[in-house]
C-alpha cells in the first residue's frame, strides 16, 4: 500500500463531516474532500473527470457501464437517497386530481435519464397505472439563470435521450422556456424534479400530486422496503486499476462516517441540529426503517439496486439489465 493523494467531491452531508473534522482518515491516503453542490459535481465529472473520486447521480453512473470506457467504478456508499411522490407538482388548473389523470398529459421533466424521474416514472407506472409512455415529456431548465434557488443548475451532460424504446414522447420547452414558469402558465400540465420549483412559493397556481405525499411514500416503503437511491460514491477507472485496494478502503471509511453522523443524530441532551423535535422524528423513523435506515454496501441495498436498473431497463434508458455485482468495485461485494 502506497502513500496515495485522493480529490473527492461530494455535498457536505452530516455523514461526511467526520471527514473534514478529521475524526475519520484512511491510512496511507491523504483526502481531499471538496464540498461542492451535486449538480456542480456531475457537470464536472462526466465532462472532465475533474476529481479521484465524487458523488454521482446514480442513473448516469449506470448509463456510464454501457460506454466503451466505463470512466468510473462504483462504491456502494450511497450519499444521497429521497422518497419522490412529494416531487410532482401539478398546475391547479390542469385538472389532475389523481395519478391516472396524468395520463395524455404534457409532463416537465430535467431531462429523461435524471435519477428522480426514473424512480417517478416507475413508481407511477408500477404502482398507480400511468405508463412510462402515456405522458408527453417536454424537456428544459427547471429555472433561469438567475433564479432564487441557488442550488439550480443546468447540466447539459446529465441531458441524455438516446433511448431503446421508440413509444416515448419527448420535446424540448421552447427556447427561452422554464419548467417552473411553464407549469404556472399551464403551458405544462405537471413536473416531476429532485427540487421544488420556485413557482410553488411564488405563485397560487402549482400545487402537488399528492397533498399527502409523506402517507404515499410511507405506503410506498411498506410495500416494497425501498429506500429510493438517488447518488452514489464513483472512483475514476484509471485511479481504481493501479489502487484497487483503495475502494473497500473508501467504503470502510464512509462506513465509518456515517456511524458517527448517526451517533450525533441520537444526542438527546441537546439539539445538535436545528430541528426542535428531532428525538420525536428519529424514534418515528427507527421503528418503520430500523436503526441503520440509510444502508450503505451491497447486500442491504440489494433490492433497491435491482429496482432501480429494472426500472432504467424498462424506460429504455438502458439495452440491457445488469446484475448488481456487475455495479461495484469487486472488492465491495460482501458488503
Amino acid at each position: 500500500m502506497s502513500n496515495l493523494t485522493l480529490t473527492i467531491a461530494c455535498w457536505g452531508y452530516d455523514k461526511v463531516k467526520p471527514f473534514l473534522t478529521g475524526e475519520v482518515k484512511i491510512e496511507g491516503v491523504e483526502i481531499n474532500l471538496k464540498k461542492m453542490w451535486v449538480q456542480e459535481i456531475f457537470r464536472r465529472m462526466l465532462g472532465n473527470k475533474e476529481f479521484d473520486a465524487s458523488e454521482m447521480s446514480f442513473s448516469a453512473y449506470i448509463s456510464t457501464l454501457f460506454t466503451k470506457d466505463k470512466p468510473f467504478i462504483g462504491i456502494p456508499v450511497f450519499l444521497s437517497r429521497k422518497f419522490r411522490l412529494g416531487y410532482i407538482f401539478i398546475n391547479r388548473e390542469s385538472g389532475i386530481r389523481k395519478p391516472e389523470d396524468l395520463k395524455g398529459r404534457r409532463v416537465g421533466i430535467p431531462e429523461f435519464r435524471h435519477t428522480a424521474s426514473v424512480w417517478i416514472r416507475g413508481i407511477l407506472e408500477e404502482k398507480y397505472g400511468v405508463p412510462v409512455e402515456s405522458v408527453t415529456y417536454v424537456l428544459g431548465p427547471m429555472e433561469r439563470e438567475k433564479s432564487p434557488n441557488k442550488y439550480y443548475i443546468y447540466v447539459p451532460q446529465l441531458d441524455s435521450t438516446k433511448l431503446y424504446r421508440n413509444d416515448i414522447k419527448i420535446v424540448r420547452a421552447p427556447e427561452g422556456k422554464v419548467l417552473s414558469e411553464m407549469l404556472a402558465e399551464n403551458e405544462i400540465d405537471a413536473l416531476y424534479h429532485a427540487q421544488i420549483p420556485t413557482t410553488y412559493y411564488t405563485t397560487d397556481k402549482v400545487k402537488r400530486l399528492f397533498d399527502n405525499y409523506i402517507e404515499e411514500d410511507l405506503k410506498y416503503f411498506r410495500e416494497e422496503g425501498i429506500f429510493p437511491i438517488m447518488h452514489l460514491l464513483v472512483i475514476r477507472r484509471d485511479i481504481y486499476e493501479k489502487n484497487k485496494w483503495i475502494a473497500k478502503a473508501l467504503y470502510d471509511a464512509f462506513l465509518k462516517a456515517k456511524e458517527i453522523a448517526y451517533e450525533e443524530l441520537r444526542v438527546t441532551g441537546v439539539n445538535t441540529y436545528m430541528h426542535p423535535w428531532l428525538e420525536y422524528e428519529m424514534e418515528k423513523i427507527t421503528k418503520l426503517m430500523g436503526q441503520d435506515y440509510w444502508p450503505y454496501g451491497v447486500k442491504a441495498n440489494k433490492k433497491a439496486i435491482e429496482k432501480f436498473i429494472y426500472y432504467m431497463y424498462k424506460q429504455g434508458l438502458i439495452p440491457d439489465k445488469l446484475e448488481v455485482e456487475e455495479i461495484f468495485a469487486p472488492e465491495t461485494l460482501d458488503t
